[in-house]
């Protein structure tokens, strides 16, 4: 029994790992109609589009399922692995894989947003030229996200462009930081305990 579930470990890594370049490779005009890139194209797509149909999970220009569908994944690979070391699992181990994957997307999305927010004041103080599509896409990111927390902490007041970068960014690196200890020791107590 432990060397089955082993094995489907094992697999699921493996196709994990082919969907990390399939989505990699989405990135690359160049690789677009490759050998390699329609070879994973078939293997993958199918496994990414039943997310992309079943969940709307797209957030302006960025289609999330391709994570959500990794995340999944990586559920059932740390269950398996899980299984093939101890040949049984608790209910403890499973809700802290569970809290440990649901922290992954929200670590993931808060850790971008942060990225984002931070290039987008970076280049307010470098005063650069701020019109391509790069900026633009930065942009349509970062102001709907400052908008919506200072919304938060001012109501309808209006505050400086600096003021609200400054207000989002360190909300959202507190957030960032504070949730990883937080579920780290939720985690530990889980696993002690159940």
């Amino acid at each position: 029994m432990q060397t089955i579930f082993g094995f489907l470990a094992s697999v699921i890594g493996i196709y994990s790992l082919l969907l990390v370049a399939r989505i990699l490779l989405t990135w690359f005009s160049g690789f677009r109609n490759s050998g390699i890139t329609q070879f994973l194209s078939r293997i993958t797509d199918p496994y990414l589009n039943w997310w992309r149909s079943h969940f709307k999970l797209r957030v302006g220009f960025l289609d999330l399922s391709p994570l959500a569908g990794i995340v999944a994944l990586q559920v059932l690979q740390t269950i398996f692995s899980s299984i093939a070391a101890t040949g049984s699992i608790s209910v403890g181990i499973l809700l802290a894989i569970l809290i440990n994957a649901l922290w992954s997307v929200v670590s993931f999305l808060l850790g971008f947003c942060v990225i984002v927010l931070a290039i987008r004041l970076v280049g307010y103080f470098m005063k650069k030229e701020m019109y391509g599509n790069f900026w633009q896409i930065v942009d349509s990111i970062s102001r709907p996200l400052m908008f919506r927390i200072t919304r938060i902490f001012f109501q309808d007041r209006i505050v400086s462009f600096i003021t609200g970068m400054a207000i989002s960014l360190g909300l959202l690196a507190a957030l960032w930081m504070l949730g990883g200890i937080a579920v780290r020791m939720l985690i530990g107590m889980l696993v002690r305990t159940l």
